[in-house]
């Protein structure tokens, strides 16, 4: 199977190369804006396909840049993907508008850079440069030595960002490796995973995450956000980018870890899927949920997604409908279901718990039925803390059960 990790490393360049750097982010982002401007065709809709796009535009950008051919075709690539994106959301009935690239970033794939132990070359409207790397001083255990320089890691390529509140520039490097698959799992089962305001994410398991270091976190920054806002110089301005670059460095390794004890509660409870709802229009149906919540949601996933996969651990998203309201012992289903926004009871059978492990248990439910419906029997199971239940609502005592940290959860 195929293992896919992405590192970041910063890098060390001349002032004269910095520039040149710049020129071509510069021109890359002109290129890609460029396709997409040309994307629209006579009857009103939008081409997305790489091949005819490049038709469109590539002799244009040869023209109006300087930069080289792989270039010009990964500008186009990004243009195109971006455009499938908002295509999609179209067809959902969604608004969207056409992209529009501001970021300073750059693609690079292995034609156009060279990745070595400590150094990269990368193409630039003024030829190859050398960009150092910036290394940890202890390099034991880090991605860098596990991924990056790593003889079982093939690089495939990387995406350069400038910072401009640090003005610093990063690499952040694409590798992947075959590795042999575990065996896949006999008796499959569901995890089912609930996210929240309150609690990030409550497994069917009974295990808690709670939000409150997000939140906290959140407030602390949007207090220095404000303070700096106040001053109106230059330098708070550059500030309150570099406080941003902070904040979503400090919640990206917070999901990083939930993710990983995630992945980590469904190996060792032998589950064979991983169940999240879908997170579309996420912040249109779950109350005080803004837009942190759902950047964290959507983050947290694909984390998952991808650590999951090393474990033979298929993660699908379900539909949400009544996943709070449902009762997940008798499968009432009604509004006042949910009395406050940590307590669920059941008003027919006055089954009561924490919200969020009803809706958790719901939500492995809900994929145990469709995998069910379509796969002709498997999986078997919902992965709960008191034991698993199957399709036809049967209870069995699982060997490996953990008790959740808010407390045990009784029911089913």
């Amino acid at each position: 199977m195929k293992v896919r990790w992405t590192v970041q490393v910063k890098l060390e360049v001349t002032e004269s190369d910095a520039d040149l750097l710049h020129e071509t982010i510069q021109q890359f982002r002109w290129a890609a804006n460029y396709v997409v401007l040309n994307a629209r065709n006579d009857d009103g809709y939008v081409e997305t396909s790489k091949g005819k796009l490049n038709s469109r535009t590539y002799d244009d950008v040869r023209s109006e840049t300087e930069l080289h051919s792989n270039l010009v075709q990964a500008a186009r690539s990004r243009a195109a993907d971006a455009l499938k994106s908002v295509v999609a959301k179209w067809k959902r009935g969604k608004n969207a508008s056409l992209p529009y690239f501001s970021s300073p970033f750059l693609e690079y794939d292995k034609r156009s850079a060279t990745f070595h132990d400590d150094h990269a070359s990368l193409s630039t409207v003024g030829g190859r440069i050398t960009a150092d790397y910036v290394l940890p001083d202890d390099e034991r255990e880090t991605p860098h030595s596990e991924y990056l320089f790593s003889d079982d890691y093939e690089t495939t390529g990387a995406t350069l960002h400038y910072r401009d509140a640090t003005d610093e520039f990063y690499l952040h490097v694409r590798t992947k490796a075959d590795v042999n698959a575990p065996e896949p799992r006999e008796n499959g089962t569901v995890l089912g995973v609930d996210l929240g305001v309150e609690n990030i994410a409550v497994t069917s398991t009974g295990e808690f995450w709670s939000a409150a270091e997000l939140d906290h976190w959140h407030r602390e920054y949007e207090k220095r956000r404000a303070s700096l806002q106040q001053c109106g110089s230059r330098d708070a301005h550059e500030n309150m980018q570099a406080v941003g670059l902070k904040e979503t460095g400090r919640f990206e390794q917070l999901l990083h870890r939930v993710s990983n004890e995630l992945v980590e509660e469904a190996d060792k409870n032998g589950c064979s899927h991983i169940a999240f709802e879908d997170l579309t229009d996420i912040r249109d149906r779950m109350s005080g949920a803004n837009r942190l919540h759902a950047w964290a949601f959507r983050r947290l996933l694909s984390y998952v997604e991808y650590k999951a996969e090393e474990r033979v651990i298929s993660v699908q998203q379900v539909n949400p409908a009544n996943t709070s309201r449902r009762c997940s012992s008798c499968g009432f289903t009604h509004e006042d279901n949910r009395s406050s926004q940590d307590t669920f009871e059941c008003l027919k059978c006055s089954y009561a718990n924490h919200a969020d492990y009803n809706a958790a248990k719901n939500i492995g439910y809900r994929l145990l039925g469709k995998q069910t419906a379509d796969e002709g029997g498997a999986p078997v199971g919902v992965r709960l803390n008191t034991g698993m239940m199957n399709a036809n609502g049967v209870k069995t005592v699982p060997t490996l059960v953990r008790a959740g940290v808010h407390g045990e959860c009784h029911g089913l």
